[in-house]
């Protein structure tokens, strides 16, 4: 009797993990658990450091940036932080690209854009990927750090932005469910 339910106990465990058929996925919602709704707040979050670095640095909201200095009245976006770090190791770099069109440009669109994705939950990847990149440009900026040798929160930002796009956490309290069944995102998956 003793092997029989223990038989029976692995034929149960195999059927949970059974892998499902050709096309299965599509219709198969896997169950939310607490920790998607985590990893989703911490997607809100980010996205919304990122689109309000945008809004105060366009308007000049006079949080980080003043009104006289807001991109609208004609200011630079990047001027502020890169020739603050003209003494770091690639101070010389850094300075240069300050208050160039292109970069500010750049700039602008690249914190409107992640921060919109993530609060919207549709191409976590994407905004993972160009967030990490602008994140760890950033941080190479301030080298060498004032208060640890390599960590800051440039550093756990693009940490935690890989795990959004790993865990897909747009699928929870965003788009990203929505986003990732399109034909679009089907075509070309790195755009989820």
């Amino acid at each position: 009797m003793a092997i029989m339910e223990r038989g029976s106990q692995q034929n149960s465990r195999q059927a949970t993990h059974a892998v499902p058929g050709p096309g299965a996925h599509a219709a198969v919602q896997p169950a939310r658990r607490p920790v998607n709704y985590i990893w989703a707040v911490a997607r809100l979050a980010i996205g919304w450091i990122f689109l309000w670095a945008f809004v105060d640095k366009l308007l000049g909201l006079g949080f980080a940036t003043p009104e006289q200095k807001a991109w609208i009245n004609g200011g630079s976006p990047t001027t502020g932080f890169l020739k603050g770090m003209a003494d770091g190791t690639f101070g010389g770099f850094f300075s240069g690209l300050a208050g160039q069109g292109w970069v500010d440009w750049l700039f602008m669109i690249g914190l409107a854009g992640i921060g919109t994705a993530l609060i919207l939950g549709a191409g976590v990847r994407v905004a993972a990927i160009t967030g990490g990149l602008l994140l760890m440009l950033m941080w190479a900026a301030e080298l060498p750090l004032a208060n640890n040798p390599f960590l800051d929160e440039h550093v756990i930002y693009a940490i935690v932005l890989a795990g959004l796009a790993l865990v897909n956490a747009g699928d929870t309290l965003g788009l990203g469910r929505w986003w990732g069944g399109t034909a679009l995102v089907k075509r070309y998956p790195i755009l989820k």
